[in-house]
């Protein structure tokens, strides 16, 4: 079926919600035009505004986290539950969990929601077929994804999203999208998924900085992707459109409430940078893991100051480097001290968070102690491989290769991506 974009947002593409009467419109308009503003309303916030109404009679499912919050920082779960005219019938934790209480490949086991008295399904890892199951004994009809995405392709809750949506395809159930913010903005960059190196970091061919909100890439898998898989076909989707978002904002929290998407990203200037440096998790450098300052703390008790000088020496734009020490709490080097930096972004709109990462690893390359973490996986023995699509930033890196020349290695894949995803997109 072909994709649908909602009443809620104002947009004009074929109706597809019931029509709210002059009463329900004259009672929720008050609270979308507040929320509106103040900034961004997101699909969450506009979709509560109106009293959930795309959700009556319906069997609602859930696939959410801590960040599927409303402005007043209420869960829409518990907005959800509270009604007495919907009919939700369980939620699905993506990695970390529903209530966000385990760390990076962890998740929470099923259990039933003290609040909500709802039964919580554990849909970390799940495939298609799994997640197909747990869908259906819930016994949902619609499905409902809402949770704070942080625009790269290795952040896991995309890939529950597509699986999601196969399984929601499989089984005749809607699929609607509660859109928010991509704190990177639009740029794309970075290299394409390749065959053989796909994983849970990396299922599909995207580009590594996708430049798109969640709802503009459920409607890139649906038209793109979902076609090509399984028996084919799309699902019937929905994406509830923010109002007043700019993709040019980039690392601002537009007015809403920041909710850590996972342990470790706990501020929008963790996001900012993430798309870059959360290749150093394919390395022996901590990547600040255990510290407040993950992503943005990068380090090894073998490196000095000289990294800090270099980098700051081939004036990337937008970023500067403080010569930083840190001692994890936990992850890579527990308990040691490590020489490094901290990324200082300072021109967001100009910052490329994925060429600076690339001159990071160019120069940590230069230490003798330096290594890409080795993975259980024969085959694809070298983490980095599966974060960055293919053998080819590490062969660049480990054979010399100036960033510039690295970065234009996959120009053309982001210029290919950047065509295709155009006709997906809804924010300009």
């Amino acid at each position: 079926m072909p994709t649908r974009r909602s009443l809620l947002t104002g947009g004009t593409a074929a109706l597809t919600t019931p029509l709210l009467t002059s009463g329900q419109a004259r009672a929720a308009a008050p609270d979308a035009s507040a929320a509106h503003s103040r900034g961004v309303t997101t699909g969450a916030e506009l979709s509560a505004a109106r009293g959930w109404s795309l959700l009556r009679g319906r069997r609602t499912g859930v696939i959410s986290n801590p960040t599927g919050v409303l402005r007043d920082t209420s869960h829409i779960v518990d907005s959800m539950a509270a009604r007495d005219d919907l009919d939700v019938v369980g939620v699905f934790g993506p990695e970390h969990g529903f209530r966000g209480s385990a760390q990076a490949g962890e998740s929470e086991p099923e259990f039933e929601d003290p609040r909500t008295g709802l039964t919580v399904y554990d849909a970390y890892g799940a495939d298609a077929a799994k997640m197909r199951e747990l869908f259906t004994k819930a016994g949902a009809d619609t499905l409902v994804f809402d949770i704070q995405d942080v625009g790269v392709r290795f952040y896991t809750y995309i890939w529950t999203m597509y699986h999601a949506m196969v399984a929601a395809r499989s089984i005749g159930a809607r699929f609607v999208v509660l859109d928010r913010p991509n704190p990177v903005g639009r740029r794309a960059d970075g290299p394409m998924m390749t065959d053989g190196y796909t994983s849970g970091v990396g299922l599909k061919p995207i580009i590594q900085q996708h430049g798109m909100t969640v709802g503009e890439l459920a409607r890139y898998f649906n038209g793109e992707l979902l076609p090509d898989e399984g028996d084919g076909g799309r699902v019937e989707l929905e994406v509830v459109e923010m109002r007043g978002w700019r993709p040019s904002h980039v690392g601002a929290t537009e007015g809403l409430p920041w909710v850590p998407p996972s342990p470790n990203m706990p501020t929008a200037d963790t996001a900012v940078v993430y798309p870059g440096t959360g290749w150093f998790e394919g390395t022996n450098l901590s990547e600040g893991r255990g510290t407040t300052r993950p992503f943005e703390l990068i380090g090894a008790p073998y490196l000095d100051h000289h990294l800090s000088d270099r980098l700051n020496a081939r004036g990337l734009p937008g970023v500067r480097f403080r010569e930083g020490y840190f001692v994890p709490t936990f992850s890579k080097h527990e308990g040691e001290t490590c020489g490094g930096v901290q990324v200082f972004v300072t021109d967001p709109a100009r910052y490329r968070p994925v060429l600076t990462a690339v001159a990071m690893l160019v120069e940590a390359r230069r230490y003798d102690d330096f290594a890409w973490r080795e993975d259980a996986d024969t085959e694809r023995p070298f983490w980095i491989d599966k974060l960055s699509g293919s053998p080819r930033l590490r062969e660049m890196v480990d054979d010399g290769r100036e960033p510039d020349e690295i970065a234009a290695a996959w120009a053309g894949e982001v210029r290919e991506f950047t065509r295709k995803r155009r006709r997906h997109l809804l924010y300009r």
